[in-house]
This record gives structure tokens, sequence and C-alpha cells, in this order.
């Protein structure tokens, strides 16, 4: 993963070098400002970072100075110092929902020209439309996603009394934190936001958390601008790009193996340009995880698509006969390793990360390198123009045997709706160019096997925290970053129904998100589990009124209905192909509510701790186990 935010000109400490150095576009990251309150007053923010010059091929471009809309040495209040201090950083689009503990920065928000207000109609909602803006607008490595959480606290005089509404949201959430401020001098908010927006969008990115009481909102200050970032430490523990040794010898890793496999992550999807050059020069066929899908062309012949869990069998296969495992930009995570031991047991491995507590956490590497994956690619591409070709054809016969042997397919029962075929429409339909967003669960899955993703942050999904309610407002959040994209939000009913209020949100900003509604009244994937592990009892499953089974419950076109959503049903599959096309021909937002069998797996399947010898490719919620 690369960070992309260039140092602020009063950094003395020198950083790695930006991989984002030659962006036509600044590059965006997801903002969000909140109440530290058991009642959440939430103001989700998503921002652009402009870099302080833009390179474009021999061209450099600087961006024209900050003007203030006030003297510089007039007093103003604390929240409006806040904001400028996001304006001054290139934020333009906020995700906000006023509160109490918040409301002076709202207030404040107000009075600025250049920020937007997509106002969610839940607190959540509003968090994850800024992570879905920051994924699809052109964030390094969604690996981890770069967020400043700004959140509203009780008056300093009031912090520790337990006060209405006061939450230590600092101790809360220092574990899930890059890192956290409490803001206890109004002079030092502009430092503090600078700080944290590199923080966060350095390095591996993440969350960067500012607590702002409401008397530091509120009282007057004359702001200093230039007060240079504190960051020593930090900025002393930056990987190097000083890895020349290394990159030989992976090079001469790669001349001797036979049967080598790249096993790319999020950690890439700013590197793409890169990673497809290293495989041209290499013929290195490559799996990608779930986070990683776009980091390289599913429509390439040396695609293997998705491993672990639910990955192709090919490319598990890969994975498991190969002598060499280039893993570039992954963390060995449980749901692509499975049986720790099994996983490439036969290979050497090389593993290049740009946080040093992913290094051997999970995998010991024979041969590691710390440090941005654009940077090593670029280096590593360098050593391979000057060697000789490399071949690697009869392991990619035996591959390409394997995916003739091993398809991802389906089956039809009637008239029935297969929900991979679905997908497979809508990826037809659309030309394989839309952004898609998902929720957790089945559909999730369907969506990252059948939709052939080409692109880097097309594709849009919650990952290892498996958030159920992610799809609809991380769609919003795309749609505000990419007006110019088709974004389809692939949903669940269940993942669906978590934040189905945000229809509200996407009708009053007329954002053309559209809806590809998978439902199947049930939950899906623990239905699958209930399958094949429990004898299929239905432990709290089922979605839909007991006392009605024959009936669609709830009427999700009614939900669309009340906000003004064209939407429509579809329970045919010869219907379908029809349905989805009118979808994408209505202006603005539109639901299509698919009927689909819950009896349907996904498959393949490599059940929770096992290898790949357990793979599990066949059967359904019609059979028993």
């Amino acid at each position: 993963m690369a960070a992309i935010h260039p140092p602020h000109p009063s950094i003395t400490a020198k950083p790695p070098p930006s991989s984002a150095a030659a962006v036509a576009l600044p590059p965006h990251f997801a903002f969000s400002i909140t109440s530290t309150s058991h009642k959440r007053h939430r103001l989700h923010i998503s921002n652009v970072l402009s870099d302080s010059t833009t390179t474009t091929g021999a061209t450099t471009i600087h961006p024209p100075p900050f003007v203030s809309r006030y003297a510089p040495d007039q007093p103003r209040k604390g929240a409006d110092v806040l904001v400028e201090a996001l304006e001054r950083e290139g934020v333009t689009d906020v995700f906000a929902y006023p509160g109490g503990a918040s409301m002076e920065i709202h207030q404040a928000l107000t009075r600025s020209n250049t920020i937007r207000n997509v106002l969610p109609r839940h607190e959540q909602g509003g968090v994850f439309a800024a992570e879905g803006y920051a994924r699809a607008s052109g964030v390094p490595g969604v690996y981890s996603v770069p967020m400043v959480a700004i959140t509203g606290q009780v008056p300093r005089r009031m912090i520790g009394t337990d006060a209405f509404q006061e939450t230590p949201i600092v101790e809360v959430t220092r574990s899930i934190t890059k890192h956290n401020y409490l803001v206890l001098d109004v002079e030092d908010i502009p430092r503090i936001v600078r700080e944290a927006f590199y923080l966060a969008s350095s390095g591996r990115p993440g969350p960067v958390l500012i607590d702002v009481p409401k008397d530091i909102q509120q009282q007057l200050v004359v702001p200093k601008w230039d007060e240079p970032m504190r960051l020593p430490g930090y900025l002393s523990r930056m990987p190097k790009p000083q890895y020349d040794g290394h990159l030989e010898q992976i090079v001469r890793l790669v001349g001797e193996a036979k049967r080598p496999v790249l096993y790319v992550g999020g950690g890439c999807l700013n590197s793409d340009d890169e990673l497809r050059r290293f495989v041209e020069l290499t013929g290195i066929p490559v799996a990608s995880t779930l986070m990683g899908l776009g980091a390289y062309p599913a429509s390439s012949d040396l695609s293997l698509h998705m491993l672990g869990m639910h990955g192709t069998v090919y490319a598990n296969y890969a994975v498991d006969k190969s002598d060499l495992l280039l893993a570039f930009g992954v963390r060995f995570d449980d749901r692509v390793t499975g049986k720790l031991e099994a996983f490439a047991s036969r290979a050497k491995i090389v593993h290049i990360d740009i946080d040093p507590a992913e290094i051997g956490k999970n995998k010991q590497p024979h041969v590691s390198i710390c440090g941005d994956i654009k940077v090593a690619l670029q280096g590593l591409n360098k050593i391979l123009e000057e060697k000789n070709s490399l071949d690697f054809s009869n392991w990619r016969k035996e591959l390409d045997e394997q995916k003739v042997k091993f398809p991802l397919s389906f089956k039809t029962f009637g008239e029935a709706i297969p929900p991979q075929y679905a997908i497979h429409v809508l990826d037809e339909l659309t030309g394989g160019n839309a952004i898609i967003s998902t929720g957790v669960g089945q559909h999730q899955m369907w969506a990252a096997q059948f939709y052939k993703y080409n692109k880097p942050r097309q594709w849009l999904t919650s990952g290892g925290l498996g958030a159920m309610g992610f799809g609809l407002p991380a769609a919003i959040g795309a749609a505000v970053a990419r007006p110019d994209a088709v974004v389809v939000d692939i949903d669940g009913d269940g993942s669906f129904m978590m934040n189905v209020q945000e229809l509200a949100t996407i009708r009053v900003e007329n954002l053309p998100v559209k809806i590809l509604l998978l439902n199947n009244q049930h939950l899906g994937m623990v239905v699958q589990w209930e399958d094949r592990f429990y004898k299929a009892n239905r432990a709290h499953t089922y979605l839909g009124n007991p006392s009605k089974e024959s009936e669609i419950f709830p009427n999700m076109l009614k939900f669309a209905e009340a906000c003004d959503i064209p939407a429509a049903r579809v329970t045919r599959k010869g219907d379908l192909r029809a349905a989805i096309q009118k979808m994408l021909d209505t202006p603005g937002p539109y639901l299509l509510d698919v009927i689909v069998p819950h009896q349907e797996h996904v498959l393949p399947m490599i059940p929770a701790g096992g290898g790949f010898s357990d793979v599990i490719t066949e059967g359904d919620g019609r059979m028993k186990y």
C-alpha cells in the first residue's frame, strides 16, 4: 500500500515518496465527524486531499493559494477554525448529522462556500457513505481506509463528570484507531487537523479521531496556520525504500520457480499499472483476495479470480500446488488461508506490505519487504526488463485445465431466478464497468464471483468486519464521489433492511443509485451454514412473516414508494434481463426486487479451518447433509 498525501511544507522530516505523484485528480479519503455521546449526533465527511502540487506528465500544476473568508487577524470560533482547516485540506463533500455536541460545527459548515453536506438518515449510514466515497474515488489501498473522525464532546469542565451524553470516546476508540486526539487548546486545531489527515493517509491508511469539546468549538481565536506538525516518532518509523538487495533476491526466486502464483490484496489497488506490468514481464498467474478485486483485470487469461473460502477452485489449486507465492499487499487473512499450515505448504513465500505488523503475523515469509508496494513493483519491473523472458507455459496450461474442469457455475430450476445469473446479467449489461457495492452475505460472495472487475475502486464491500447494511450508504458515497459512474448496490434483503432509511437520502439528493436486491426472505449465508453444519435447523434466520409465508415480506416496493423512488419486482428468469435493463435506463435512483430461492449455496466453499483438500463444489439447501 502507499501513501498519497505528500507532507505539508512545514514538515522537516522526510517521509517515503508518495505513490500518487502523477495523478491527474487529487486523491480522496473518507472523513467522519461525530458527537461523543450515547445519542450519536454525527457529522460524516468525505473529503478530497489536495496535493501541494499535482504533476501530470511533464507539467506541474500548482493549485491556487487558499483564500480565507476571514481577515488574517480576525478572531473566529474554534468551530470556524475547524471548518477552515478542513477546507484547507481540500474537503468538498460532507455526510453530516447534527446534534447537541456538534451543533457549533454544523453552524460553521453553513458558513462554508465550498463544502457540500449530504444529510444521511442514520449515523451509521453517514459513516458507510464516507467510506464508500473514499473507496470509489481513489484511495490508495482499500486494504485499510483512511478516515478522520471528528467528534463533538461535552465542555472541558464537564469531562469526567458523567455529564449528559458524555462518552470517553478517545478511550473507547483507542484500540481501533491509528491515532486519536482530545483537543484541549483551541490554538491546536490547525496543527491537529493537518496531523490527522497526514496520519490517516500515510503508511497503512487508517482512522484517526479528533475529539473537540463544545467550549473549544465556541472559543474565539486567531488561528496560526503555519504551525509545524509534531510527529517525529511516527516519521522516524515510516518504512524506508531501501531494499534493492531484496528485489534482486525476489527476481532470482521467480527465475528459479516452476509454479509461481501472485496473491494480491487491497494493498495493490493503487499500484495496478505496476502490477499489470509485472505480470506482463513474468507471465505469473494472479489470484486476488476479496479486497483486491480489480487490482488486476478479471478478464485477463492470467487472472485466477478470487481465492479463499469462496474463491475459485483453480485459484486455490494454484496456491496449493505453487512453489513460489508472491504475497503483495495482503495479510494472510483466515478467510483466505483456512488451515494455516496447509496453505501454500509447498511454496517459498515472498511478502511485501506497508505494515510491519503484518509481516510474519500469520505466515512466516522466506523473503519480506516492509514498504510501499508501488515502489517495490517499480523496482522489480526495472530489474525484470533487463532479464531474459520467463516461461511458465506448462504451469499456465495446468491451471487452464483446472478452469475448464471447475468453472464458476450455477443450476437453474424452472423459471426461478438463480442469484448468480442476476449478477451475470448485470455484468453483461453494464459491460463490467459499474461501481458495485454490497452488504454482507451470500449476495456479497456472488457479486465477488460473477461480476468481473477490471479496474480498481469498482468494488466496495466492507471486508473483514462483515458490516451488514454497508451496501446502500456506500453506494451513496460512491455516487457523490463519482457522479459520472453507474453505481449499483447489489444487496440482500437482510443487509438492505439494516439501512433502508437511506432511500430518503438518495431521493432528496437525487443520486442515481441502482439497487439490485436479491431477496430470498432469509439470512442466506447463515442458512447455508445451518444446512451444511446444523442439520438445516432454522435458528432465527427467516426474515419473512411466519403467518404469511406465501407472501413476500416486507414489501420492499413500499419502502421505495414511500421515498418516491421507482421500483419493480421480478420473479421469473425470463423477465430478468429486461427488468435489469429498465433499471439501468431509468434516470435517477431505482430499486429492483429480485425474488430468488433461499436454497442456493455459495460454492465453491472451503469450510472454516479447512484446507484445499476439503473444498466443497456441489450441493445446496435442497439436499440433506
